[in-house]
């Protein structure tokens, strides 16, 4: 569909709070606290305030490889924000992250209790804190993180352009749409071509992988935006045979699931998680819809 009508800007932009679509409540053009609001504390060195959409899925599946690889110190606790009734404009979220976007991560096993904001300076630091799933090698190290970068860089073209034109905006156009599914198949393409000499990004699996699969990974695997034919993605074989592959590591399962708070099979959903032993006993399918 073409756009119908020319949109001319005025000389000063004013917020129109019914304008954006969907998910318009989610964004405003201010910072800071709506209303107070403390956030709770479980009983792990980690906790973790978040929602399963891919930033936070990104955190998620990093502390599950974690504890899989025997980090024991690695334990958190994961509340759940639900950013569509405004969770993360409380003040006690907006002290951890002054963004108000998930996820964000407090560290109370040291001394301080110290804040991390932005899924990738979160996987980052985890990384680091536990000497895991970062090539220790400098030269792989290095391109482990270029990609990490990468994929910070690029998500905001798959998730706040093509997603939302193709699949939020109240309206669909044209120009939008094709400028944004443009930019995603040049993004699978540069993936495609990687993968098609690597088993990963970075020599080995790592939080990049764990970074581009949380986006790119459930785009292919038509979990996004419900776009997986619209984009062709069978056509990218190297990037589904990776996505593929990582979807199957149990740790991965398990962190796709936790701060799930939408979807149809409710045994997917764990809206909060404090103990392994929630992803038997405390999924939606046991204890009921409570949302």
């Amino acid at each position: 569909m073409a756009d119908s009508t020319e949109y001319t800007p005025p000389k000063v932009w004013t917020w129109d709070a019914e304008s954006g679509g969907r998910f318009a409540s989610i964004n405003r053009p201010i910072a800071g606290a709506t209303h107070d609001k403390e956030l709770p504390v479980g009983k792990h060195p980690f906790q973790l305030y978040s929602l399963a959409t891919p930033n936070g899925v990104k955190v998620t599946v990093m502390l599950e490889e974690l504890l899989a690889a025997g980090h024991s110190g690695a334990e958190y606790d994961a509340w759940l924000v639900n950013i569509g009734e405004g969770d993360q404009f409380g003040s006690g979220f907006v002290d951890v992250n002054p963004n108000s976007k998930i996820p964000a991560l407090m560290d109370r096993s040291g001394d301080a209790p110290q804040r991390v904001f932005e899924s990738g300076a979160i996987l980052l630091y985890l990384a680091e804190k536990f000497g895991a799933f970062l090539p220790t090698d400098p030269a792989q190290r290095t391109e482990a993180l270029s990609w990490l970068f990468w994929q910070m860089g690029s998500a905001p073209y798959l998730g706040g352009g093509f997603g939302h034109f193709y699949a939020y905006a109240p309206e669909k156009f044209e120009y939008p749409i094709n400028r944004f599914a443009m930019e995603t198949k040049r993004q699978l393409d540069v993936m495609d071509r990687h993968l098609a000499d690597h088993d990963y990004f970075g020599g080995e699996y790592s939080i990049a992988d764990m970074a581009i699969w949380s986006w790119y990974g459930q785009l292919v695997l038509g979990r996004l935006y419900n776009a997986a034919e619209f984009l062709d993605v069978t056509s990218y074989k190297n990037v589904l045979r990776w996505a593929e592959a990582i979807d199957a590591r149990p740790a991965v399962k398990r962190g796709r699931m936790v701060n799930r708070a939408f979807g149809d099979d409710l045994s997917m959903q764990l809206h909060e998680r404090h103990d392994a032993s929630d992803f038997e006993n405390k999924t939606q399918d046991k204890i009921g819809d409570q949302s």
